[in-house]
């Protein structure tokens, strides 16, 4: 039996090999950025006048640029009220800055460096925001659209997506400019007229600057934030959005011939087949993987959490598995590992004893860096074989951005800044959702997405929901971080 004491004395060596393996690396591990801020030098902020802003806040959210489904429902009178608010409240900005409009509302500002040898930046916030749900407007607090200021913050729908940041934009734009500054590297701002339903503005801006031959440094948007409680440290942690999800729409029909609900077909009919359908579309989902952006964003804050979280990330060939069933354990988690699939609307018969002579269903997916249109299509088609029902797209897919570099220029002006401003470690993440920026690819390769605001979880709930506020540290934090990047990267 000397064998087996020999595989036993091999298994056991090999298990001490692993583990010193695991804990140097662990050890030793740092955050593939670590380093890439160093070389920076953040300018110091300009004073700024929270008040001041504040009001000015207040009346942006009263004029309701609201963004409807239907583009007939909307209030074009609003997007020219407040071009021309924007107008009186900046008037160091305007005076700086040239305008222009493209499309029916997007506005286009550019302040001229002194050196046309660098490449320009672009920075961008929306003027739409979405309609309030009827029936709700008594839960709010104060009203959704009296921008009243109150509890130490400017309520209305807006106030954080994505008023806060144009209005923030504009008070860092006109503090630089009142103070004398005058950028070496050009400055653009954008601002669309529809990010929340069709983005036909960022389109019509993106169009133009690559009609110019523009190719920026970088684009930064709206997207990400900083998050007070995040869960892999519980602190503070600025996510920073390197590249957002695509979005598809996939209509499942199931066509059936119909009839009176006494006498039912023995397969059940239409419904039966579609849900039989659906249910498989489901449960063909795409596999988990420890990899992108979603990824990036452990492995950078992994130096300022747990040991054993420190000791997963520095060790993925070990325990992969059990990062992804951690981090999935959430949807808010899983969706930064995989393409999503929500089936979220039915439609049948228009009443309850008619059977369908076709049952459709509607199944919105969030397309992850990696994944194509092309294989959700492939996905769903191989789930339902055999079934009789047709897949169609409601609109041509838009597909996943690339990802954007956490080791360029653009990157480290902007790691720095959001470092600076907010004092919490600053990671690369991926936006789940979609934001004006996409549009944007053909006039930089790197895109970022960042509002420089301090959020809860729990606050995050109230974008697009009730009661949403910007406190005025968090309006404090946004001028400042805005003033400091546009001097640091253009001064």
């Amino acid at each position: 039996m000397r064998w087996v004491g020999r595989i036993a004395l091999v298994v056991f060596v090999g298990v001490i090999a692993v583990i010193a393996v695991a804990l140097i690396r662990t050890l030793t591990y740092r955050a593939p950025g670590e380093v890439a801020t160093n070389d920076v030098r953040v300018v110091a902020a300009v004073p700024v006048d929270v008040d001041a802003a504040a009001r000015r806040l207040s009346g942006a959210i009263q004029i309701q640029t609201v963004s409807h489904q239907d583009a007939a429902d909307d209030q074009p009178g609003e997007w020219d009220r407040l071009a021309g608010y924007l107008q009186g409240a900046y008037p160091a900005a305007h005076a700086a800055l040239s305008r222009e409009v493209v499309g029916r509302h997007t506005l286009i500002y550019t302040w001229k460096g002194s050196d046309p040898s660098l490449a320009p930046i672009v920075l961008m916030a929306h003027q739409d925001v979405v309609p309030v749900t009827p029936g709700t407007e008594g839960e709010w607090r104060h009203p959704p659209f009296a921008g009243e200021i109150a509890e130490g913050a400017v309520w209305g729908r807006g106030a954080i997506d994505d008023k806060g940041s144009l209005i923030t934009l504009f008070e860092g734009v006109e503090a630089l400019a009142k103070s004398g500054f005058r950028p070496k590297r050009t400055v653009i701002l954008v601002s669309g007229e529809d990010e929340e339903v069709r983005g036909s503005g960022a389109r019509a801006a993106a169009a133009r600057l690559a009609q110019r031959g523009v190719k920026a440094q970088f684009v930064l948007d709206e997207g990400l934030a900083e998050i007070a409680d995040n869960p892999v440290t519980g602190g503070k942690l600025a996510m920073v959005g390197t590249a957002e999800k695509g979005y598809a729409t996939l209509v499942v029909t199931a066509k059936a011939p119909g009839g009176h609900s006494s006498a039912p077909p023995a397969d059940g009919g239409g419904v039966v087949t579609l849900s039989r359908a659906v249910a498989a579309i489901a449960s063909h989902g795409f596999p988990m993987d420890f990899k992108g952006p979603g990824a990036a964003m452990l492995q950078q804050v992994a130096p300022h959490a747990s040991f054993p979280v420190r000791m997963a990330v520095a060790n993925p060939w070990l325990f992969k598995p059990l990062l992804i069933r951690a981090l999935g354990a959430t949807p808010a988690g899983a969706a930064l590992l995989h393409t999503t699939i929500a089936p979220t609307m039915l439609k049948g018969s228009p009443k309850e004893n008619v059977l369908p002579q076709d049952a459709t269903a509607w199944i919105n997916y969030r397309i992850a860096p990696g994944d194509t249109s092309a294989a959700v299509m492939a996905r769903a088609k191989a789930a339902t074989a055999g079934m009789p029902v047709t897949l169609t797209w409601v609109a041509q897919p838009v597909e996943p951005s690339p990802v954007s570099s956490t080791a360029s220029s653009g990157w480290k002006l902007i790691a720095a800044v959001a470092g600076k401003v907010t004092g919490a470690p600053v990671a690369p993440s991926l936006v789940t959702a979609g934001t004006d920026s996409r549009y944007l690819q053909t006039v930089a390769q790197d895109v970022y997405r960042f509002e420089p605001v301090n959020l809860s979880l729990h606050d995050v709930e109230m974008i697009h929901g009730t009661n949403e506020h910007l406190s005025l540290d968090n309006l404090r934090q946004a001028v400042e971080f805005y003033q400091r990047l546009i001097a640091t990267a253009a001064g």
